[in-house]
């Protein structure tokens, strides 16, 4: 499908992580803001949030000021919390909130239930990366699409010319290094789960590399997974162009300072953009945006990959701009040529220069006193000026600063006092145009009507209780009315034009205009924050909370299909004639070979289809059609669609993060044959999960190696090669085996797929061997075990301790101790789980 696009202006959609952000948001400009609720099932579990009981103030405030609001229902959620969240959806609906952000499938599901007329909007986090998969998740009543980060502009202007959803596009904050929604590394190493709103933010600790054995030195670069900042107002005018509906700020654990600062700068920037079809965006405005937060700025993905300006790796944690180097030190004092203004209060931070130090350790303070080379005080310096900057006593180690040192300024004083002044007023600055039609006439009562603006025809009239006379001396004219219009006070309204049909001379009185403005005005306002009108049936909903009945008896033989990634591991899978082989390899060409191998042992044989699929790539799903596999293990939501009329069957992985029964029955509905549960799930919640399912449905992973992070950016790109990205980088994932190592020394496996994607793997294998009982109890018959870099040897003694285990021979203890595995199903701790510091990965 192809569509003509006209070029709009988009939403500007700004963060609110409280009531102070939202204000800041508002008083700046933002067409709509987005929050979450204190009660759960947001992506944002450490912001302070919004209860439930303040829904109805809020929305008033923003419908008020003509700003849209947007909850974020944007977590996986599990059968047992469903009920709960049918209330919250609910009330959501009653408060009028406008949107709803949601990432599971079957929440999807439920809020179509319940209101109709509630906007979907999908997160991010449903991993919606083309057309394609756009296109099946369309049928959840699907409103607009919150499109990857990774996509560039060129990609985003293929997806706009391919689709009728309205798309939304994140232009500025933070980049996560895995795809949102397909990161996994906070549970596996911490037990805290991303896509339950608790990430710990692992890709911002350091990591060492090691290459074919041996460890690489890279000198200071040692944050390997933590981009810089997304800054993307240079593509505001290309993504107008591909019509794009929406531009979004990341933020909502950010401050109001920072939310002000950022939806004043994009307001302008698309307001000219609009107006003279470019942006400009001055020094001095950078230099702010920066203040407020930044690791560094880069476009991001939005012109394409560049994995070495993307992820310089020197540094991960705010820092600022930079001021200068030291020159000198003198006590506690710095010399140093300034290359920005600085003043008195200012916030500093010092590189330490110590050789394994790290940029969360930079040292720092306030600007306690200011001189001149001559000596002389100062309040404040500027750039060009070389200045002695004082910090407070023992506030500084000095030992560990050096000359050389750099300088960075993190924080103006100055700059957040103007920022909290544009949002902590006493009258509104952000207001609603109203338009005013006077009909005066002489013998006739006065006649107003007030008219909002870009509204669906919501106005107000009011008449005066006697008719008009004629003027002795000062009759009505159109600019006196409109000088007594245009006085709204405190509303959060302002007079835009005066359109006034004044006859015979009549006399106007201040009081009869005054209060015909009064009560138009105050009607008016109280039918602009009426919430809508909307048909909400809880009930429905709780319809769908009943678990789904299976239809017959499981049968009586446990199953165990294997997963390869290297021949040597089909090799064995043969030998040990698992149920059903998969493949998963980097280089596609190998999947010839395999099928070779197993097909003449009439095994069934299935192949792994990419996690993200992008446009472009649908070329892939055809390769592994001809291969002629009877299974595909599908991983996005356009594998699933593509195979879902061929003989070829589908098998739903755990990337598609089915959570709830809701969600595997509309998987199902797109082809599925069996379902991978999402590895949010511990041995508990996938209890819960196949108790609401027939038992069918589902394959089980009891081994594996935990994939972490799932990324556009390549590492192997980054370091290892002089080029920037794909084309140029000369594929050093072909002939390297890389291992990044986290600070208590685990060494875990990179690998690169078929799209040059990379994921990190969990260096130790998780087994839920211990959960297999009450799986074949519940009455679950097929299990998956997934190889990483195992040996012909490793796989053999794997599948016959798993074997063992599933006919009674062994207990789950004998294996996942035999195996060297973690003993837990999924990453978040079950009851039949070893306890784990849920904050060591920090």
């Amino acid at each position: 499908m192809t569509k003509h696009v006209n070029v709009v202006t988009p939403e500007l959609l700004a963060p609110a992580g409280d009531w102070d952000c939202a204000r800041a948001a508002i008083e700046n400009g933002a067409d709509a803001i987005y929050f979450g609720l204190d009660c759960g099932f947001n992506a944002r579990y450490r912001a302070k949030n919004f209860h439930l009981d303040d829904l109805p103030e809020l929305m008033k405030l923003l419908r008020s000021r003509g700003v849209r609001g947007y909850t974020t229902i944007n977590t996986l959620a599990f059968p047992s919390e469903l009920p709960r969240l049918v209330a919250v959806i609910g009330r959501i609906a009653e408060s009028g909130v406008d949107a709803v952000l949601v990432q599971d499938f079957g929440v999807a599901r439920l809020v179509r239930q319940i209101c109709g007329e509630l906007e979907i909007h999908a997160s991010t986090q449903m991993s919606l990366t083309s057309a394609e998969t756009i296109a099946v998740a369309a049928d959840l009543g699907i409103s607009r699409v919150v499109l990857a980060r990774e996509l560039s502009v060129a990609e985003i202007q293929k997806i706009s010319a391919a689709t009728e959803m309205p798309l939304e596009v994140f232009i500025h904050g933070a980049l996560c290094v895995a795809y949102s929604g397909q990161c996994l590394t906070s549970e596996s190493l911490g037990g805290r789960s991303a896509n339950r709103g608790q990430c710990a933010q692992a890709c911002r600790l350091p990591y060492e590399l090691i290459c074919d054995g041996k460890d690489v030195d890279l000198g200071d670069v040692r944050y390997l997974l933590s981009p810089q900042d997304l800054a993307g107002y240079d593509s505001i005018v290309a993504l107008m162009a591909a019509g794009v509906a929406s531009l979004k700020i990341e933020g909502r654990l950010k401050t109001p300072e920072y939310v002000a600062n950022l939806t004043g700068h994009y307001r302008r920037a698309i307001d000219q953009a609009a107006r003279e079809g470019r942006v400009t965006v001055s020094h001095q405005a950078k230099q702010e945006m920066e203040l407020s937060f930044s690791r560094g700025f880069t476009p991001g993905w939005l012109e394409g990959n560049d994995h070495k300006r993307l992820v310089p790796g020197r540094h991960s944690a705010k820092r600022g701009i930079m001021l200068g180097t030291v020159l000198q030190i003198d006590g506690d004092r710095i010399r140093i040529q300034l290359e920005v203004d600085v003043a008195l209060g200012d916030g500093m931070g010092i590189e330490s220069m110590v050789t394994g130090g790290s940029d969360q350790a930079m040292q720092g303070g306030r600007v306690y006193s200011l001189h001149t080379t001559a000596g002389e005080k100062q309040k404040s310096m500027r750039a060009g000026q070389v200045a002695w900057i004082g910090f407070g006593r023992n506030e500084i180690d000095w030992a560990q600063i050096t000359s050389g040192a750099a300088v960075f300024k993190n924080d103006d004083p100055k700059l957040n006092r103007r920022l909290r002044q544009s949002y902590d007023v006493a009258d509104p600055v952000a207001r609603r145009d109203v338009d005013f039609t006077v009909i005066a006439v002489v013998g006739k009562p006065l006649e107003l009507t007030a008219s909002l603006v870009g509204s669906s025809g919501i106005s107000e009239t009011a008449c005066s209780d006697h008719p008009l006379e004629m003027a002795n001396k000062h009759p009505a004219t159109e600019s006196m009315l409109a000088e007594k219009l245009m006085r709204l006070g405190a509303t959060a309204l302002r007079m835009r034009r005066i359109d006034a049909t004044i006859d015979g001379g009549p006399m106007v009185p201040a009081s009869v205009i005054n209060d015909l403005r009064r009560r138009v005005i105050e009607r008016l306002c109280e039918r602009i924050e009426q919430p809508v009108n909307r048909s909400i049936n809880v009930s429905a909903g709780l319809e769908l909370l009943a678990p789904i009945q299976s239809p017959g008896q499981p049968a009586s033989t446990p199953k165990l299909s294997l997963l390869c990634r290297t021949l040597d591991q089909v090799t064995a899978a043969v030998e040990v004639a698992a149920d059903l082989i998969y493949v998963d390899f980097h280089d596609v060409r190998q999947y010839g070979r395999a099928a070779e191998l197993v097909k003449p042992q009439t095994i069934p044989f299935g192949i792994a289809s990419v996690r993200m699929q992008k446009p472009g790539e649908m070329g892939l799903l055809r390769v592994l059609k001809r291969h002629e596999p009877d299974f595909i293990l599908a991983r996005n939501l356009a594998a699933l669609e593509f195979f879902r009329e061929s003989p070829i069957e589908t098998i739903a992985d755990f990337s598609l993060n089915v959570a709830n029964h809701r969600s595997a029955e509309w998987v199902r509905w797109h082809g599925a044959r069996r379902v991978t549960a999402s590895y949010d799930l511990n041995c508990d919640q996938l209890q819960d999960l196949i108790g609401s399912v027939p038992a069918e449905w589902m394959e089980v992973v009891l081994h594996q190696h935990i994939p972490m992070f799932h990324m556009e950016h390549c590492v192997f790109c980054s370091v290892l090669s002089p080029g920037t990205n794909k084309t140029n980088c000369g594929r050093p994932c072909d002939d390297h085996i890389v291992q990044l190592r986290d600070r208590v020394g685990a060494e875990h496996p990179l690998q690169a797929d078929v799209a040059c994607r990379n994921t990190l793997y969990n260096a130790t294998p998780q087994s839920g061997a211990e959960t297999a009982g009450k799986l074949l109890d519940a009455g679950v018959r097929w299990f998956r075990l997934e190889m990483l870099t195992e040996s012909a040897d490793q796989v053999h003694e794997t599948v016959t301790l798993y074997r063992d285990l599933l006919s009674g021979r062994r207990t789950a203890e004998q294996v996942w101790k035999t195996l060297g595995a973690a003993n837990r199903v999924g990453v978040t701790r079950g009851t039949l789980e070893s306890k784990r510091n849920p904050l060591a990965v920090l």
